[in-house]
């Protein structure tokens, strides 16, 4: 794989993003996971990697694509795909945030008497996924406007998915931005929807499932659909990535 683009800034938090992505309660994490379909990583990113990020969306040459939400049907405000190279920033999370999170996912295929098993690093799925056609970089930030607003939906590109993917606020709520809640959704078979608000600070992360999770019921475990978007942004400028662990077609 292509060598990631490199950006520097003066952080506060020195340390590597796979030292910081390993000092989170996992244990705790998964459990979350397990319970309600997403967990928090607080105070991931610094302030000045939230800045270069967003910064970035700018750059047309290191995006692979753009997509106005609105010309189809997904809500209001834009998108962009990053292109390969990944900036170093992105492609470390990719890394060590898939770590941690591949024996959570292989654990839920087990419960789900599924056959799909997920290896131990990242490139080795990469590897899969490239096999398969997937071979686009799937990671992103979005931009939002006043009026904005994603709806609902799942971010699957093809056969090869992970389960589980992360999203992180770039901008600061209140500040940069008033409204604009990332939410989701759980539909439990015969009964209605259960929305959850997720709270996020600037930095914050989430992990949240892409599409489906497992649930445990009175005869076991069943497969509950999971959604997200975001809400109306009321004023102000939101910036977000995600990072999303397949590529797609």
């Amino acid at each position: 794989m292509e060598r990631p683009l490199d950006f520097k800034s003066m952080m506060a938090d020195t340390r590597s993003i796979a030292d910081r992505v390993a000092q989170y309660d996992w244990g705790r994490i998964s459990t979350n996971l397990d319970d309600v379909g997403w967990a928090p990583l607080s105070g991931l990113l610094t302030d000045a990697e939230c800045r270069e990020l967003a910064a970035l969306y700018a750059n047309e040459r290191i995006f692979r694509s753009r997509v106005v939400m609105a010309r189809h049907g997904y809500g209001r405000g834009e998108y962009k795909y990053f292109a390969y190279p990944l900036p170093v920033v992105v492609a470390e999370l990719r890394v060590s945030v898939y770590a941690w999170l591949a024996p959570i996912a292989n654990r839920w295929s087990e419960l789900l008497a599924s056959d799909v098993r997920y290896p131990d690093t990242h490139e080795q799925f990469i590897e899969r996924c490239h096999h398969a056609g997937q071979t686009r970089p799937t990671p992103l930030v979005l931009s939002y406007g006043p009026g904005d607003y994603n709806c609902l939906h799942q971010d699957l590109y093809g056969e090869q998915v992970f389960p589980l993917q992360a999203v992180l606020l770039l901008s600061a709520p209140n500040e940069d931005f008033v409204g604009g809640e990332f939410v989701v959704t759980e539909q439990r078979p015969r009964m209605q929807s259960r929305v959850e608000v997720v709270p996020l600070a600037k930095g914050d992360a989430a992990i949240f499932a892409v599409a489906q999770r497992p649930r445990r019921g009175t005869r076991g475990y069943h497969r509950v659909t999971m959604r997200h978007g975001a809400s109306l942004v009321r004023s102000g400028r939101r910036y977000t990535a995600g990072v999303i662990f397949h590529d797609a077609r």
